[in-house]
Formats: structure tokens, C-alpha cells, sequence
């Protein structure tokens, strides 16, 4: 485990790496981004982009935001239909590509969010926590992280947990850009790709997909 001097240094560093990053990305994929709401538009209409509350940095609630991947059909008595039936292709493909997470970009220059960190999951899931696991909101949650490399949708929730606790103690620039690297290449081949995933209760069977 790296010392608290290590870490404030490292997170230092790292705030300051996210905000260059994501700045930098934010105006170099802005016509990918303007493609992306053109056909978020046309497929889905409006709201563009999918809002919800999650538990940040030392569980401090902030509003995610992904582009939309599922439709609002409904059915008879009013309530949407499951996330399954909802999920169209269009926003298989933004899944799929990990086009949905570009708005966590703004996230970001917000200091909301960090490039690599424990993905932000439901608030509800906090009650849940014991207090090893509760220790993933040491730090600002990611769009990617150590539990999103290793397996995630072969991993039972106290795992995936053991292994975001893992990246707190031994956080720093090269780990990142490890998480980074291994992040594009599973992009590319298209692994791990998460279309539902389900609700923790406490339960270590819980496999998170």
C-alpha cells in the first residue's frame, strides 16, 4: 500500500492529467460527438442523453451522464417496458463501441469523475457496502478501472469490489495508463461488453454483468 503523501501526490497529478485529457478530447472528437447527437436524435429524439444520480467521491452524489441507449416504450398501464426490450441496435452499437460514456467527458472537467477509478454504480447500493467495499469512494469514480480489465462480467460483485479497493491502496500514474491500454484493447476486440447489469444486495453470489 502507497503512503498518503504518495497518494495526495499522485491524485495531484492525476486531476490535472484527467482535466488535459478529457479538454483535449472534448475538442478533438467534437465531430464525432456532433455525428453521435445527429443520430441520437434521428434513432431516439429527445431526452438525448440518459441522467442518473450515483454516489462519487466519498459518496457525494452526482448525475452521471451517458447518451441514451434504450427507448421509453411503455406498456399498457404506463411503465416502461424491461431495460432487455428496451435496448434497441442503435444503442447496442453505442454500448458496444463505448460511445454512450463520451458525455462522461463533461463529467470530468466537472471533477466529478476520473478516467480510471471504481465505476459508479447505484445509490441504493450503498447500504450494501461493508466497510472494506465502501472504501472504492476514497477516490473519484471512472469511466474505466482495474474491475472493468479483469473480467468484469465474470466477476462476482465481492470480487469486483476486492479488486476497486485493490486500485485505491495501489493507485498511481502508471497504473492508469495500464488500465488505460488494457481499456482500448478490450474496445477493440469488443470484450467484456456489459448490456444489463444486475442489483447487489450484500450478496457475494451476485455476478456483475
Amino acid at each position: 500500500m502507497r503512503s498518503r503523501k504518495n497518494h495526495f501526490t499522485t491524485d495531484c497529478f492525476k486531476r490535472v492529467f484527467d482535466y488535459s485529457l478529457a479538454l483535449f478530447l472534448m475538442v478533438m472528437l467534437s465531430p464525432l460527438f456532433l455525428l453521435v447527437i445527429v443520430l441520437q436524435f434521428f434513432f431516439f429524439g429527445r431526452p438525448l442523453l440518459f441522467k442518473q444520480i450515483r454516489p462519487g467521491k466519498d459518496a457525494k452524489p452526482f448525475a452521471i451522464m451517458k447518451f441514451r441507449t434504450m427507448s421509453l416504450e411503455k406498456d399498457a398501464e404506463g411503465n416502461l417496458l424491461p431495460d432487455a426490450q428496451r435496448l434497441t441496435k442503435w444503442g447496442r452499437f453505442l454500448r458496444a463501441s463505448s460511445l454512450d460514456e463520451l458525455p462522461q467527458l463533461i463529467n470530468i472537467l466537472r471533477g466529478e469523475m476520473s478516467f480510471i477509478g471504481p465505476r459508479p454504480l447505484l445509490m441504493s447500493f450503498l447500504e450494501h457496502y461493508s466497510d472494506t467495499q465502501m472504501r472504492r469512494h476514497e477516490v473519484l469514480p471512472g469511466i474505466t478501472g482495474w474491475a472493468q480489465v479483469n473480467g468484469r462480467n465474470n466477476l462476482t460483485w465481492e470480487k469486483r469490489f476486492e479488486l476497486d479497493v485493490e486500485y485505491v491502496d495501489n493507485r498511481s500514474l502508471l497504473f492508469d495508463i495500464k488500465i488505460l491500454i488494457l481499456t482500448a484493447v478490450k474496445i477493440f476486440k469488443r470484450d467484456g461488453i456489459a448490456y444489463t447489469e444486475p442489483m447487489f444486495d450484500g450478496s457475494s453470489h451476485n455476478i456483475s454483468k
